[in-house]
């Protein structure tokens, strides 16, 4: 199983025709079925989607529907032990905070696997690797 960040999400919104095939990557990867994410990326992309100075901002009621449409995903919520594995990943690579608990939540989750742009690209973190589905995009 693969854990999307919110990136992943966002893209699958955009209509910056500079982003097209970052847009059509995403949609791609949101239509497998074995993919996992945590509440904390969900609320990132609510906040994020909604945001007034989006150029292609959604509206709470679309974002709602899109949040409840991800919950087909499994999705790990963030527990006192992700938040607490997230702070020594944080210590041990060096990453942010955000970062580290993503990390967490999907090896929470069992994925080996996050995709994201948000971090090193096929840089391993304890056996949970990180891809970056946009590269060269």
């Amino acid at each position: 199983m693969r854990f999307v960040d919110t990136n992943v999400l966002l893209y699958a919104l955009s209509r910056d025709p500079a982003e097209v095939k970052k847009a059509e990557l995403a949609l791609e990867i949101l239509a497998g079925r074995e993919l996992g994410l945590s509440v904390q990326v969900v609320q990132e992309f609510y906040v994020q989607a909604t945001r007034e100075t989006r150029p292609d901002r959604i509206t709470h009621e679309q974002a709602v529907e899109l949040v409840e449409s991800f919950l087909r995903f499994r999705v790990q919520a963030t527990t006192t032990a992700v938040m607490l594995a997230a702070l020594a990943t944080r210590d041990r690579f060096g990453i942010s905070y955000w970062n580290a608990a993503v990390l967490e939540a999907a090896r929470a989750l069992g994925c080996d696997v996050v995709l994201s742009e948000d971090l090193a690209h096929d840089k391993d973190y304890a056996g949970v690797r990180v891809e970056n589905p946009f590269a060269g995009s």
